[in-house]
C-alpha cells in the first residue's frame, strides 16, 4: 500500500493507496445475450479482479464506479443516492452485508483484496444485481400501510411522544434487505417473511393510530412468520441503519403470545 507525502510549506494532499478488488461476476442462463436474444448456454460465475488508485475518503461505491467507467463498462450493480438512504447499493463486501456507498475503503483490510459479491438468497439477474420481487412480496404481504375505519378525520391523527417511542426505531428501515439477506433461515427456505418484513409489520402494529395489528399479528403468526427466527442477531448486526431488528422481531412474538382473542 502506497501513500502521498506532504511537502513543506504545502497544501495537504489528498492521501492515495492502491487497492485490490474483486468482483464476483455472474450470468443466470435465462438472461439473453446482449444483441442475439439468445439465452447464455449455462450459467457462469467467476471473479474478476481490478487493481485501483483511490483515496483515503473514497467507499467501496466509488471503486465499483471506476472499475464501471474506467475498467469495465459491462459491471453490473445498483445505486442511486448515494448517501445511504434509498438502500439500493445492497451487497456483500468482505463476506458481509453493507451498503457500497457507507462503506470506507480506508475502514477495510487493504492488505487483502476487496472482495464484493451479490447479497444472498435472492436470485441473481447478473454480477451485483438481485430480483427483489420476492423481498418485496414479503413487504407487501404485512400490510405496511394504516388501516383505520370510520370517518376520515378533519385533522391529523395525534399520538404522544411516548407512544411514537414504542416504534420509532423500525421507522428507519430503508429496504435495502441487508438484514433479510444476512438470514440464515432465508437462505434456505424462500417462504419465511424474513427480518425486513417483520420489522415493516412492527412499524404499524405498535403505532396507536392503526387499527390492523391483530390482522398483522396473525400473518406473522403463520409457521413462516416470526417463529422461524432464531435469533443469531445476524439481521441486527447486518442492519446499515443501526435498527435493533432483533429485538423487533422479539417484541412482535410477544405480541402475538399476549393478545387478547
Amino acid at each position: 500500500m502506497s501513500a502521498t507525502t506532504q511537502s513543506p510549506g504545502k497544501a495537504a494532499e489528498v492521501p492515495s493507496f492502491d487497492v485490490t478488488v474483486k468482483i464476483m461476476r455472474s450470468v443466470p442462463s435465462d438472461v439473453p445475450s446482449a444483441g442475439y436474444g439468445e439465452p447464455v448456454p449455462a450459467p457462469t460465475s467467476r471473479w474478476d479482479t481490478f487493481t485501483l488508485t483511490m483515496h483515503g475518503s473514497d467507499r467501496v461505491l466509488d471503486a465499483l464506479h471506476k472499475i464501471k467507467w474506467e475498467f469495465d463498462g459491462t459491471v453490473t450493480f445498483r445505486r442511486s443516492c448515494a448517501h445511504g438512504v434509498c438502500g439500493s447499493d445492497a451487497m456483500r463486501i468482505n463476506g458481509r452485508n453493507r451498503l457500497a456507498c457507507k462503506t470506507l475503503l480506508k475502514d477495510l483490510n487493504l492488505r487483502k483484496p476487496i472482495t464484493i459479491e451479490p447479497i444472498k438468497g435472492l436470485p441473481v439477474i447478473k454480477d451485483l444485481v438481485v430480483d427483489m420481487e420476492p423481498f418485496f412480496d414479503s413487504y407487501r404481504e404485512v400490510q405496511p400501510f394504516l388501516i383505520v375505519s370510520g370517518v376520515e378525520p378533519t385533522k391529523e391523527r395525534l399520538q404522544s411522544a411516548t407512544e411514537r417511542a414504542l416504534f420509532d426505531d423500525t421507522t428507519k428501515c430503508i429496504l435495502c434487505a441487508c438484514c433479510t439477506t444476512s438470514c440464515p433461515v432465508f437462505w434456505v427456505d424462500g417462504q419465511y417473511f424474513g427480518p425486513s418484513a417483520i420489522v415493516n409489520a412492527h412499524r404499524w402494529i405498535f403505532d396507536s393510530r392503526d387499527e390492523g395489528a391483530a390482522e398483522r399479528l396473525e400473518i406473522l403468526n403463520d409457521r413462516e412468520g416470526v417463529w422461524r427466527c432464531r435469533t443469531t442477531f445476524n439481521c441486527t448486526d447486518a442492519c446499515p441503519r443501526g435498527i435493533e431488528v432483533t429485538k423487533a422481531i422479539s417484541e412482535v412474538k410477544r405480541a402475538i403470545l399476549t393478545r387478547t382473542h
